[in-house]
């Protein structure tokens, strides 16, 4: 298939400890034929280009950009902040294109150009499940009694938090919530109350929401069953804290009702979240 875009060179760089993925591109955008119109053209072949260097990165993963000209060092270099992927699009790209192009008069898009992506990759919970190897978080959180499996087919996230805060304030329900019953009407009405859509998942824009909207309560999302692999915490100042666990294989969510026995240590700072022997000997940050 042709594209409106030529590789001059192509780098890709991993960092795993962050789940961050940089990729930098050498291109040349292809001149429009005769017939077709400038703008479409480079609309059409950013787009392309984006396509390629963002091809296996989820549409609510966050992505970062810079495009330099190769040849013309000395002009600012186009800059577009982090967004999810699903929010970038070519439109975006000629907006910031035109404002840059004002100030820079050596500036051309049909020069060489570096382009360099940096995506991160975000916790997003369908309550969906997939086949996984070995032993997965699925099978840890069946197991072991620290860990409330939740078995929603949908709204995962939501069901956890329900079941989560229900157990702190010793709800009548919890035990029919974390069985499954009666709680759709309440996840229902919280999803209407607080307008969130979950029909793409529930990632770090969902769960800073769902922060705003229980404020007494401090939400932590631990990214494992490693008490300094954190997703997300609320950083609410409360002692009550609801401490959730993230399937990264399976995109779901579970409820944490005791830390330091799902991570199997002998004691985890609740301020800080990290590990050591005895509460009494930590200095927490």
């Amino acid at each position: 298939m042709d594209t409106g875009f030529k590789i001059e060179g192509e780098i890709t760089r991993q960092y795993r400890r962050f789940k961050a993925l940089g990729t930098q591109l050498t291109v040349r955008l292809l001149p429009p034929s005769d017939k077709e119109n400038p703008v479409s053209h480079f609309l059409a072949s950013m787009n392309d280009m984006f396509r390629h260097a963002l091809r296996g990165v989820s549409d609510s993963d966050m992505v970062g950009i810079t495009i330099q000209n190769e040849v013309n060092q000395n002009d600012k270099a186009i800059g577009i902040s982090f967004r999810r992927k699903d929010q970038l699009s070519g439109d975006v790209i000629w907006s910031v294109f035109e404002k840059v192009a004002q100030s820079n008069s050596n500036f051309n898009a049909l020069d060489k150009l570096v382009v360099t992506v940096h995506s991160v990759r975000m916790p997003v919970g369908f309550g969906r499940s997939v086949k996984a190897n070995g032993r997965p978080i699925s099978v840890m959180a069946h197991l072991k009694r620290s860990i409330i499996e939740v078995k929603t087919e949908e709204n995962c996230l939501t069901h956890s938090l329900i079941i989560g805060i229900s157990r702190l304030n010793n709800d009548p329900k919890y035990k029919a919530y974390m069985q499954g019953r009666k709680i759709r009407p309440v996840v229902r009405n919280l999803l209407e109350t607080t307008g969130i859509n979950l029909d793409r998942g529930g990632g770090i824009r969902e769960l800073e929401r769902f922060q705003d909207h229980f404020k007494e309560y401090r939400i932590v999302v631990f990214a494992g069953l490693n008490c300094e692999k954190i997703y997300f915490d609320g950083q609410v100042n409360s002692e009550k804290r609801i401490n959730l666990l993230y399937d990264d294989v399976n995109h779901h969510y579970h409820v944490i009702t005791n830390v330091t026995g799902a991570m199997a240590r002998r004691y985890v700072c609740k301020g800080c979240n990290k590990e050591c022997r005895r509460d009494v000997s930590h200095m927490c940050d």
